[in-house]
Parts: C-alpha cells; sequence; structure tokens
C-alpha cells in the first residue's frame, strides 16, 4: 500500500465526503467511534442548514471536464472526491464472435460516458446541478487480450500471489474495468447505472463494484486515508510520469497499465500504537506527511540517512523505505487511491495506481509482502490489472488501437 509531488485535487469542488490485540483495540476504536460521531454531526448539521437555505452549499460545479481526447481523463484530470469502480466479463464463444461484442461493448461505453459527461447531459436525474464533472477510465484486462489476441503492452499480465494475500475472486479482476470519478455520490450512482445498462445491452456481463471516497481537502494538498497518513506524497512529476507511467512511443504511447488492490486496513490497531511508532512505521510524521529525514512534505526521503548510533533514520521496515525509488531504479507509479467504508469491520484503502509496466508494482510489493512493519495492519482482499486504453478523439470509439 504505497503512502508516497503531484496528487492534485479538483480545485472546482474539494471533496464532501483484525486482527488482535483486542483490548487495545476497543479502547482505540471507541476514540475513532467517538471522532467519526462528531463528524457526523457535522455533516448533520450541514445538512440541515442547506435545507434551510435551499442550498446544497459548496461553490457551483465548474465547466464539464471533456471525455474526448488523447488519453482519458481518468487518469489525466484531478483526482475527484468520489469513485465508483465496476468490472465487466464477456462471453466466450468464438474469437471472432468476441471481438465484435468487445467492439461493442467500448462502443456503447464510450458514446455513454461522452454524453455524460457534457455540457447537457441527457438523463434528467443528472440535469439541474450544472455539470456532472465525471471522469472516467476503461481498461482492459490481460486475460481477455489473450484470448482475443489485443494490440496490448507486452507487459501486461496478472499478478502473482504475494505472501499474506486473502484474494476474493468475485471481487477482482475482470475483461473490462472501468473507473467513474465525480464530485459526489449521487453522480456516480447514476452513471455507474447507465454505463452498466449500456454495457450489458452490448453483451457484457457485471463481475463486480466498489465505491470509494476521499476526505474534504484543501485544493492541492495531499488527501489522507483511514491510517491518518497522507497518501500520494510522492506521486511523479510531468516529465518523470512520461518516463514511467505512459506507455512508449508507437501505438501505446497515450495508454498506461493501472493496478488496483482492495486493501482492509486494521485502523483501531494502528491507532493503538503510540504516536511516534506510527510515524516510525510509515517513515513518515503524521501531522504533515513530512519524511523523518526531511523538513517539508515533499521532501525526497533519504533512506540512507543514519543516527549516531548507527541505525537507520527511516526505520529498515518502515513503509516509505521499501517503496523508496531508491530501490527501483527510480521508477515510480502514479497513485490515485481511494478510502473505502463497507462497514465497522470492513474499511480500507482502494489502492488505485498507474505504471508503464506492472512488474515495478510486483517487485515493490514484493518487499512490503517480506519487510514492511505496516503489513501486519493490512490485508489484500482483492485485485485486477488491465491495461487503460488511449483516449478517444470526438467521432471516434475506444480502443481503436487494440485491432492494429
Amino acid at each position: 500500500m504505497p503512502t508516497e509531488p503531484e496528487n492534485a485535487q479538483d480545485p472546482i469542488r474539494p471533496a464532501t465526503t483484525g486482527f488482535g490485540r483486542r483490548g487495545a483495540l476497543l479502547a482505540a476504536g471507541a476514540v475513532l467511534a467517538a471522532g467519526i460521531g462528531a463528524a457526523a454531526d457535522e455533516l448533520a448539521r450541514g445538512d440541515r442548514a442547506a435545507n434551510r437555505t435551499g442550498s446544497a452549499g459548496g461553490p457551483p460545479p465548474g465547466p464539464a471536464i471533456p471525455f474526448h481526447g488523447v488519453r482519458q481523463a481518468g487518469v489525466t484530470a484531478p483526482q475527484q472526491p468520489a469513485t465508483q469502480l465496476l468490472a465487466f466479463d464477456l462471453p466466450q464463444t468464438s474469437a471472432a464472435a468476441d471481438r465484435q461484442t468487445l467492439r461493442g461493448v467500448l462502443d456503447a461505453l464510450g458514446r455513454t460516458l461522452a454524453a455524460v459527461a457534457s455540457d447537457t447531459p441527457p438523463d434528467p436525474r443528472l440535469q439541474g446541478g450544472g455539470t456532472t464533472r465525471l471522469t472516467s477510465l476503461v481498461g482492459v484486462g490481460p486475460a481477455l487480450a489473450a484470448r482475443l489476441g489485443l494490440d496490448v503492452p507486452a507487459a501486461l499480465a496478472e499478478l502473482p500471489a504475494f505472501p499474506g494475500d486473502r484474494l476474493d475472486p468475485a471481487r477482482g479482476n475482470g475483461d473490462l474495468v472501468l473507473q467513474l470519478c465525480a464530485a459526489d455520490r449521487w453522480t456516480l450512482t447514476v452513471v455507474a447505472e447507465l454505463a452498466g445498462t449500456a454495457a450489458h445491452a452490448a453483451g457484457a456481463a457485471p463481475r463486480w463494484s466498489q465505491s470509494g471516497f476521499l476526505p474534504r481537502t484543501a485544493p492541492g494538498t495531499t488527501p489522507r486515508n483511514l491510517f491518518g497518513f497522507k497518501d500520494g506524497t510522492a506521486n511523479p512529476d510531468d516529465a518523470a510520469a512520461e518516463q514511467w507511467v505512459w506507455g512508449p512511443p508507437g501505438a501505446h504511447r497515450n495508454g498506461t497499465v493501472m493496478v488496483y488492490r482492495r486493501i482492509r486496513m486494521d485502523v483501531a490497531g494502528f491507532a493503538a500504537l503510540p504516536a511516534d511508532r506510527r510515524d516510525r512505521v510509515i517513515g513518515r510524521r503524521a501531522g504533515d506527511g513530512v519524511p523523518l529525514t526531511g523538513t517539508a512534505e515533499h521532501d525526497d526521503p533519504d533512506i540512507y540517512a543514519k543516527n549516531p548510533d548507527g541505525s537507520y533514520v527511516i526505520p529498515v521496515d518502515a513503509h516509505v523505505r521499501l517503496t523508496s525509488p531508491r530501490l527501483d531504479g527510480g521508477a515510480r507509479m502514479l497513485r490515485r487511491s481511494y478510502s473505502y467504508d463497507d462497514g465497522p469491520a470492513d474499511r480500507g484503502l482502494l489502492f488505485c495506481a498507474f505504471m508503464r509496466d506492472p512488474a515495478q508494482f510486483v517487485r515493490v510489493q514484493d518487499r512490503l509482502a517480506s519487510r514492511d512493519a505496516l503489513t501486519p495492519f493490512l490485508q489484500h482482499q482483492a485485485s485486477a490489472v488491465c491495461y487503460v486504453l488511449p483516449g478517444a478523439a470526438a467521432g471516434g470509439t475506444l480502443g481503436e488501437q487494440l485491432w492494429t
């Protein structure tokens, strides 16, 4: 679960949205519950005030984010406050028939997503509140690509099994992966319905769905995960992204690979640790996100700095050390993760990362699974990989490059 300077938040509408040691967990859980209850009371007061004034509050939505472009907006646009991930499977008949089905599904999804992302979305449920500010991405899974002989990056492959994985096949993988992002749950609920209906009518079957959210975050700052630490501090800048995130020149130039992991977090167990111990587990200070070797959040963690006694300032098992690009030839991945809350015993992180070669994630996760001090508080429960297609030009369709 890499928690590692660009993870911009949408400046138009900021977000609004066990494991052991039982006695300590109960005490920590009570503290957390009190905080959650106070937050809920605050939100309720805000809702009541909005009802009195007849307004939902907050700034009005900005202009629509275009669906068409050389790259899909679900990767390039500023990260939005809420997300919905969906996966679909295609029938397995003959290669020719299944290719035709895939063409139809991609065409249906493209037309639907372009319509709802426009200045005038056709569905009445999306009207009256300005533009949806919807962004989306569509990706092709490795199994489908191999089955149909699609033109995808040679590196696209399923992830290997990692120590400690507890993966539920019903919650992961898929022939097609769709990620929707918007400023509010209403938009995502309606658009997920419309996209799912369009995909099903074209021949795809739903496989799984998962919702996620970000905390209220000031524009331009890094959001926090449910452990309370900033998540996404060390994302690559544009130049590094061209090297490590986007495909090389050629057919895959404007595509990338997304790795998705649903990670359950033992929030109460982690909260029961002393504050300084939590900082050492991560390798950063919770309050400001500064690495233990730095003075500002975006300082590069110096994993080789030592204390006078010869020990490393950033401990050998710290999360930041094990995810450091210095251990991976400088390679970086673009992380746009979200939190999820599916009940008191099932809360965590929807890790969404983009990279040119998924082998980069494999190398990092191998280190984390065997040595990360954070591992006792995490459980990987679902996984998916997909090739995020290049964008579609106006008048074009998603996936045109798959057949060349």
